[in-house]
């Protein structure tokens, strides 16, 4: 067995069905969205090439496009700080109890396989101001704010909530990749620690957060891509509105595509947006070291 797996044409042959996947699914659209964004488009007739008209629009000209590039980037540096944070603080209060630990576990995961799409939704409802927690508010006396139609300040209110829903939504994949690099430290590096007289949050600044570094590259990598390419919640909880405000770069994307009609337009904006999630990889592996420890 091991002589046919050695083989370069067993493992050609074992390749090329993924290889022959890949390049249909993922590889060629890339190849023409690019294309098309150097096209005027209407997705009926045939492209007329017009260079890096739509880029210089983009970058030059559409205030809308700003405002998305602004959002996106904040829900990306937001939902890293946040994530890493809270996830990483759950997974290790959750690794230092045994009873209820699955029980707790599964609720802290349970928003992660939720529809984005329902959530958005039902946050929209949450935050209305004639229904909701405002509704609670008045209860107790207190004027609710338009949590999701405020639009004053450089990142309105709306922006901050929908950054909280996410971070609450997805909260509990983060949580979970921790537990899993945490339970892979041997406990004798723990009991060592104990010995010489270290304490639990001396163990976790000086064991934990060190040796779960590799995962913290995949963790944040995870993050910032799902937060550059959200889409289901803000256009369930404001439809990229008011006035525009809460656009992200997908919102921006889907508006040019499918309401407008201008796929090379839309098409420019999915290269950016690729471009960025790309960029963003490549700086997090860079940055990050990714050192194999030996206990």
């Amino acid at each position: 067995m091991e002589r046919y797996f050695s083989d370069k044409k067993v493992i050609f042959v074992f390749i090329m069905p993924a290889f022959i996947l890949f390049t249909a699914v993922l590889l060629l659209p890339i190849c023409y969205s690019v294309y098309a964004s150097l096209c005027e488009w209407n997705g009926i007739t045939a492209p007329v090439f017009i260079g890096v008209k739509n880029y210089v629009t983009l970058f030059t000209k559409d205030d809308v496009m700003r405002i998305a590039l602004k959002n996106s980037l904040f829900f990306a540096v937001f939902s890293v700080v946040a994530q890493q944070i809270i996830g990483l603080f759950m997974a290790s209060i959750l690794m230092n109890i045994r009873r209820g630990r699955n029980v707790f576990k599964n609720i802290y995961y349970l928003p992660c396989v939720l529809s984005s799409a329902a959530l958005g939704l039902l946050f929209s409802f949450f935050f209305n101001p004639k229904m909701g927690l405002n509704q609670v508010l008045s209860l107790l006396g207190v004027k609710g704010p338009l949590w999701l139609m405020d639009i004053k300040g450089f990142l309105p209110l709306p922006i901050w909530v929908i950054a909280f829903v996410a971070t609450w939504q997805y909260m509990g994949s983060t949580m979970l990749l921790y537990m899993a690099a945490i339970s892979g430290i041997p406990a004798t590096v723990y009991e060592a620690a104990y010995i010489d007289g270290a304490s639990k949050p001396a163990a976790f600044f000086r064991i934990t957060l060190p040796l779960v570094r590799p995962m913290t590259k995949i963790t944040i990598s995870l993050t910032l891509i799902g937060s550059l390419k959200f889409f289901d919640l803000v256009y369930n909880m404001t439809l990229g509105g008011p006035n525009k405000k809460t656009n992200v770069l997908a919102v921006f994307l889907y508006d040019q595509g499918f309401k407008y009609f201008k796929y090379g337009y839309a098409s420019a904006i999915s290269v950016v947006l690729l471009a960025l999630c790309l960029f963003v990889t490549l700086m997090t592996n860079k940055v990050i070291s990714t050192e194999n420890y030996e206990y």
